[in-house]
């Protein structure tokens, strides 16, 4: 080739670029829900109670009735990811975005979270947490037919922005949050505490289409509150699961509740607090 065609030849190569005529980038991997287990563990939790969580993430992702949730999916794949939280700086990927297709799938994940014990921090930043998780679906490399983040808590938002704008905010992306409120009582409990958890949740935190919580009273509902939850999102409110869990179950608040919740009580409860121990 002479030294004009090779000039020709590297022109039109970058013509080519400059009309986004290069190659494609590798296509995202197609799942039916791209889920991030969000989990609280602010320092209200206790060691015991940071243990029992992690034992419920688990069993449920190893359990005949989530692993058969993903199976009837029209993938029969779904892509997760692990994240523990507390305040708006602190939020650490566990176990990074992982397929889950069958029992192999899900017993590689249970392995990374055993392999790290939980660590506790500083306040409880739920808007920090749903901000964090939105920003690895952008890293995902899956394309999901739903985009969830499950997020559990045992306090009100007190620190980062307002947690219904941040709500909004990714509502309008086309993510959907559901809520695990932990009502339990059993630990460090303070002036921070709200005993309308529930409703705080349904009002203040979660939204998008479907999107429900299931609160926990007692820690020994854990591991079936997470195992119902795991099957609720992966099936669907106009799917059998969904109808037989309303059937067996006090019915499930939706999103579209909306008695009226102060959704500023927990960064009010912080700056009115009258002792400075620096727990949530």
């Amino acid at each position: 080739m002479s030294a004009f065609s090779r000039a020709g030849h590297l022109l039109s190569g970058a013509a080519a670029l400059m009309l986004g005529l290069a190659p494609e980038s590798r296509a995202a991997e197609p799942v039916d829900i791209e889920l991030v287990l969000a989990v609280d563990v602010s320092l209200s939790m206790s060691p015991a109670e940071l243990e029992i969580q992690r034992r419920g993430y688990v069993a449920a992702l190893t359990h005949d009735t989530v692993l058969q949730a993903i199976a009837d999916g029209a993938y029969g794949k779904i892509a997760v990811t692990y994240v523990e939280w507390a305040g708006t700086t602190w939020q650490h990927v566990i176990v990074p975005w992982t397929v889950i297709a069958n029992r192999a799938d899900a017993e590689r994940v249970v392995e990374q979270l055993a392999a790290h014990a939980p660590n506790s921090a500083r306040r409880t930043s739920i808007s920090g947490a749903l901000q964090f998780g939105s920003d690895l679906f952008a890293e995902s490399g899956f394309q999901g037919v739903k985009r969830v983040i499950d997020i559990s808590g045992d306090g009100p938002n007190n620190q980062g922005a307002p947690v219904d704008i941040i709500r909004d905010e990714l509502v309008k992306q086309g993510i959907t949050i559901n809520g695990l409120p932990l009502m339990t009582r059993s630990g460090f409990t303070s002036v921070y505490d709200v005993n309308y958890l529930d409703r705080y949740y349904t009002d203040c935190v979660i939204g998008g289409p479907g999107a429900f919580m299931i609160p926990v009273n007692e820690w020994t509902q854990f591991p079936e509150a997470i195992r119902r939850k795991l099957v609720l999102e992966l099936a669907g409110p106009a799917s059998p699961q969904w109808a037989a869990d309303k059937a067996a179950h006090p019915p499930v608040v939706l999103a579209q509740d909306k008695p009226a919740t102060d959704c500023q009580v927990g960064e009010k409860m912080w700056r009115d607090r009258s002792w400075m121990f620096d727990s949530r």
